[in-house]
């Protein structure tokens, strides 16, 4: 359900409050240029500034939106389990059709209060849950043999995993897969999911096909189909932009990308604020390269 590439989408602004009429617009040309699945709400979507009122709007439009064509996720994921549990809860019941649970920040779980956590979000719903692995923001990593126990729960579907080491992603596909082929191992870091698919993996949960979400999902689904040559030219043809949506803290660069190519404002909440001139030099210069049309 969840193979190929799902976007983790900006959330668009205006004068403070949701730009319902550019998410959208976004949204449509997300499934027209050929995305697997949409991640709503996910930190590209700035979801620690939106408002509970506004959590719930947001879903019920992105899920009337899609209509059906392409999966909706939601992010879901706190450092707290009834939280979690209560934000999964009102995802499925606005008809979600999956929910991304991130690894719990700052009060850094053992790896038995991860399996816990995870386990217990997954019984007080009926669809489909990712595990996000993110040690960089959330001070905590979620080991392989950690997800390999919660592969065995039948409604967690698979794992975002952006912890960087390709070591780990060798070790989740290694023991993941022979048991449960149908788990979803998929990368949260556009410059490895090449690499993460010729290793056995799934596809990608993309940042970067906010912006190239054509050239995105063909590499990925070349990738799988072991077109590898074909796809290696895809990703050596947007490393640039890979690279350099991270030069400031997301979403930083890939919201004021996103406003270049005319789809979205560029205007954030803070504590974010926009781009500095020198990352938007930066990413002008890495659009150019990748042959983005603006």
């Amino acid at each position: 359900m969840f193979g190929g590439t799902g976007t983790a989408v900006v959330t668009p602004f205006k004068e403070g409050g949701v730009d319902f009429e550019s998410f959208g617009r976004f949204l449509n040309w997300q499934i027209e240029n050929g995305v697997e699945f949409l991640v709503v709400l996910g930190t590209t979507g700035e979801s620690p500034t939106v408002t509970a009122a506004e959590r719930a709007e947001i879903i019920t439009f992105a899920v009337k939106a899609a209509a059906g064509r392409v999966p909706v996720v939601i992010g879901t994921g706190t450092n707290s389990t009834a939280s979690t549990i209560a934000l999964s809860q009102q995802a499925e019941g606005l008809g979600a059709d999956g929910v991304l649970v991130v690894t719990p920040y700052y009060n850094k779980p053992t790896q038995e209060g991860l399996y816990q956590h995870f386990k217990a979000v997954a019984a007080a719903i009926k669809i489909p849950l990712i595990v996000y692995n993110v040690p960089g923001r959330t001070g905590t990593n979620i080991l392989p043999e950690t997800v390999h126990r919660l592969s065995r729960l039948l409604n967690v579907a698979g794992i975002k995993e952006a912890a960087g080491d390709v070591a780990q992603i060798d070790t989740l596909v290694r023991l993941i897969k022979k048991d449960r082929p149908d788990f979803a191992v998929l990368s949260g870091n556009d410059d490895q999911a090449f690499h993460l698919v010729n290793s056995g993996g799934d596809g990608v949960i993309s940042v970067l096909s906010n912006v190239m979400p054509r050239e995105t999902s063909d590499m990925i689904r070349l990738a799988l189909a072991g077109e590898v040559e074909k796809a290696r030219e895809l990703h050596h043809r947007m490393f640039p932009l890979m690279k350099n949506l991270f030069v400031e803290a997301n979403p930083i660069p890939v919201k004021y990308a996103v406003n270049r190519l005319g789809l979205c404002r560029n205007e954030l909440r803070l504590p974010l604020v926009p781009a500095t001139e020198k990352c938007m030099a930066v990413i002008d210069e890495s659009l150019k390269e990748c042959g983005v049309s603006l």
